[in-house]
């Protein structure tokens, strides 16, 4: 095929082809060599095949993965895919399986595991779009929010509602030119999601002679999605916090006839059958696949036998999960090539309207002086209880009625995102705290000559505003023993940065943990504790008490739903717990600490680091639990749409995921420290890689 492969000082792929279908291919093979175990373990994590070579341990999610009919959905919303857009993930799937052999011959982590590169369906992207944000939209939150209404009752059900790390944690935010020294449009942010290693995004040059296109693909799935620049207009997202998955509480019986499952109109047939999870090490494991009108069947209920009038049958309970690509047999992907092929802001926008899931707040700018800040994406229109809790199955009124229109606002200057309340406000049931959007206006606010590289002074603003509420606690202490009071005046002397360095963000996030496990041992809160909640495992991240707290700790603290909490005795005995440890840095506490699917080497150390949950540079940790962080900027980027050439990027370890490899981590310097590399737009300052020998689309 007529294409090349270039890499600039980075290591990252610049790929050039002859036509899109060739460009696709390219991709697709690029992404196989370069991040073959990443790519293949999201295959069989989208199937329901990790088991097969990871053993027991994933077991639980190859269960849930089945039972939502992940890969049944992905290959349903090929199906319905434009025959240009099927066509083109078609030649990325062929550059794939093309590439593939030679991925894992460089991926020590198949020979570790005994896993063979297997062969890609034309639906595979899709199926690994599903996997990434099948648990994005949060639903498991209706399933802590079910508990706490049982245990505490209805009037609780919103005592936690705050933002969790989980979901949250980026920032955008778009500048007008005439607020830049360019003199037009900077786009600017950092999407945050588990810094895994190898990386979840990654930074490429797609050019053919229709379109030239920089951003961050996503391994696994062609084109660029979320993050990218045309030349003449560019776009960004963040997560809109928005609720638009369902779940029913399903009464299901079983007789000779089959599964039937009680709607509104009484009881009607489920499609059901079963299915084998093969186990390396471990015994197969059998499960059935439950579907009824509303969705498939993601968690079981008790069951009991039952006399009926036509014979014995078994009752039993279930929750099925209802989502929009499942409904509509769309994902959403003939966007992604109508996205490469912009040329201005109105094309974008265009191409948004058919924008299925996740649901995002969008940021675009073209040339012309065009802005764009909207919401993209799929909210069905149902009963307010939908988004809340899980709600019955047989009672009318919890019906889709269709898809909410998604909202849009002029851009007066500067526009900014950070997964608030705001304009996704009518969408969703919980967002994030103001914080972090708050702070980034002021920051913008204090200049109208920005230049693309002040934005790393944004991006690494480490000002913690959510520090107030509990520092407010401290002040009206009183009677403390003298450690203690050393230790507040510390506080109070603290400029509320969370610097790597710094001691007292230190203290305060020791009195902040010792807080919030304080809170968490409250006897009201007792029932919320007893392990297990009876759901799987895959959902525990948002049924963890400890968890639970820390993310709504600000609310618990004032709330009156919880008369036995004494919050001035709870932070009094905290503060006096806090000033009798030893002092050290934030940065010694606040380490990174990135996921993988196998295990890290023992002696492997990653640095500290700097900023907090609700800090520009949110670094998230969870108190009360650990001080590590996992969750961060995914990636960072500048699109400048005065000179695409002054745009700068950068992800947190490299390019590449092949252990060992140059470009593996050499990136990591540039992201602890704020940095951005240039994005390279000019082949001719690129280092071109030897042919690897061309391969056909087989058409």
């Amino acid at each position: 095929m007529a294409s090349s492969t270039y890499r600039d000082a980075w290591g990252i792929p610049h790929l050039r082809a002859s036509d899109p279908l060739r460009l696709a291919f390219a991709q697709g093979r690029n992404a196989a060599r370069d991040r073959a175990w990443q790519i293949e373990t999201e295959r069989h994590r989208s199937q329901g095949t990790t088991a097969s070579f990871l053993g027991p341990s994933a077991v639980p999610w190859d269960r849930f993965v089945r039972r939502a009919r992940l890969d049944d959905t992905a290959r349903r919303c090929f199906e319905t895919l434009e025959e240009e857009t099927a066509a083109w993930v078609a030649a990325y799937v062929d550059g794939v399986n093309a590439g593939l052999e030679r991925g894992a011959a460089d991926a020590p982590e198949f020979a570790a595991t005994g896993l063979a590169p297997g062969t890609w369906q034309k639906w595979t992207p899709l199926g690994v779009w599903l996997a990434h944000h099948i648990l994005f939209a949060g639903f498991p939150t209706k399933l802590w929010r079910e508990e706490v209404a049982r245990r505490l009752g209805d009037e609780a059900l919103e005592l936690f509602a705050a933002d969790g790390p989980a979901t949250s944690g980026s920032n955008g935010w778009l500048v007008a030119g005439d607020r830049t020294a360019p003199g037009a449009a900077l786009i600017a942010g950092d999407p945050h999601r588990f810094i895994q290693a190898p990386g979840f995004y990654q930074q490429i040059h797609l050019s053919c002679p229709e379109y030239d296109v920089v951003g961050f693909a996503v391994p696994g799935v062609p084109g660029i999605a979320h993050f990218g620049h045309t030349g003449t207009v560019a776009w960004a997202i963040t997560n809109a916090m928005s609720d638009y998955h369902d779940l029913y509480r399903e009464q299901l019986r079983t007789s000779d006839d089959g599964i039937e499952a009680l709607g509104p109109e009484g009881w009607q047939p489920a499609a059901h059958h079963r299915e084998t999870i093969e186990v390396a090490g471990g015994d197969p494991v059998e499960i059935d696949v439950i579907e009824t009108e509303r969705g498939p069947v993601v968690i079981d209920g008790p069951a009991e036998a039952v006399e009926g009038d036509s014979g014995p049958a078994a009752l039993s309970e279930g929750i099925s999960l209802r989502y929009p690509p499942r409904v509509t047999e769309d994902l959403g992907f003939d966007v992604l090539p109508a996205l490469l092929r912009a040329r201005t802001v109105a094309d974008v926008d265009r191409a948004l309207d058919r924008w299925i899931e996740p649901v995002n707040v969008v940021h675009a700018a073209d040339t012309s002086g065009g802005l764009l800040h909207r919401v993209a994406g799929y909210v069905p229109v149902r009963h307010r209880e939908n988004g809340l809790r899980v709600v019955p199955a047989w009672r009318g009124g919890h019906e889709w009625q269709g898809r909410h229109d998604t909202p849009r606002a002029e851009v007066d200057g500067i526009a900014v995102m950070a997964n608030e309340r705001g304009l996704a406000a009518p969408l969703g049931t919980e967002f994030a705290p103001p914080y972090r959007a708050d702070r980034i206006q002021r920051l913008l606010r204090a200049s109208r000559q920005w230049a693309p590289h002040d934005m790393a002074a944004i991006h690494m603003d480490t000002q913690l505003a959510a520090a107030a509420p509990l520092l407010e606690r401290v002040v009206r202490l009183d009677g403390l023993g003298p450690e203690a009071e050393r230790l507040r005046a510390r506080l109070l002397a603290w400029n509320r940065h969370m610097d790597a360095d710094s001691t007292a963000a230190a203290d305060f996030a020791r009195l902040r943990s010792a807080v919030v496990q304080r809170v968490a041992a409250e006897p009201e809160l007792k029932s919320l504790a007893v392990p297990p909640l009876p759901y799987p495992v895959v959902f525990e991240p948002w049924l963890n008490l400890t968890a639970k707290v820390a993310s709504a700790l600000e609310n618990l603290l004032a709330t009156e739903l919880l008369p036995g909490l004494d919050s001035a005795a709870v932070v009094r005995a905290a503060l006096e717990e806090t000033a009798l440890l030893e002092p050290v840095t934030w940065g010694e506490l606040h380490r990174l600490a990135p996921s993988r699917i196998l295990p890290a080497a023992e002696d492997e150390e990653w640095p500290g680091l700097g900023g907090d949950h609700d800090c520009v540079l949110a670094t998230s940790s969870t108190p009360g639990l650990t001080d590590l962080s996992s969750r961060g900027p995914s990636a960072r980027y500048v699109w400048d749409l005065a000179r695409r050439e002054n745009s700068l990027w950068a992800v947190p370890l490299g390019a590449r995921g092949i252990p060992g490899d140059p470009h593996g981590r050499d990136q990591l310097p540039l992201w602890l420290t704020g940095q951005l590399a240039p994005v390279i737009t000019d082949f001719a300052l690129l280092v071109e890689e030897p042919e690897h020998g061309s391969r056909s689309l087989g058409m």
